[in-house]
């Protein structure tokens, strides 16, 4: 069964990318546009093994998204990857202190977003 990828963005054109990216290397896919979507797709879905979370999104963003994960038993050891444009060290280490395994700045390499990926599912 295919690792279970989901992306959330509020970007149409980063998911898609994203998405496109992912399933090309043979992962499932689910989208959302913001934290409170991502929120409902995780809780609807059977099974998420790695997330893909942008930090500035409208509704619910992705730090306050991120905590929210990290706060529930069920889904504390999910791999989190942030893919944001905000790369000053500050934000780095906040999205990294809240639980993020790993922040990568956009535009991000899709080679090293995919090594990084399968790398954090082992």
């Amino acid at each position: 069964m295919p690792k279970h990828i989901l992306i959330v963005d509020d970007s149409k054109t980063v998911r898609n990318l994203v998405a496109f990216i992912m399933k090309k290397e043979g992962f499932k896919v689910t989208t959302a546009e913001d934290g409170l979507d991502g929120l409902e797709k995780l809780y609807a879905a059977e099974q998420v093994d790695l997330i893909v979370s942008d930090v500035n999104m409208p509704r619910m963003d992705g730090l306050t998204f991120i905590k929210t994960v990290r706060e529930q038993e069920t889904y504390r050891d999910i791999p989190i990857v942030v893919l944001s444009t905000e790369g000053q060290d500050k934000d780095i280490q906040i999205g990294l202190t809240i639980g993020a395994n790993l922040y990568m700045v956009k535009p991000a390499q899709p080679e090293k977003l995919v090594r990084n990926v399968k790398m954090l599912l082992g």
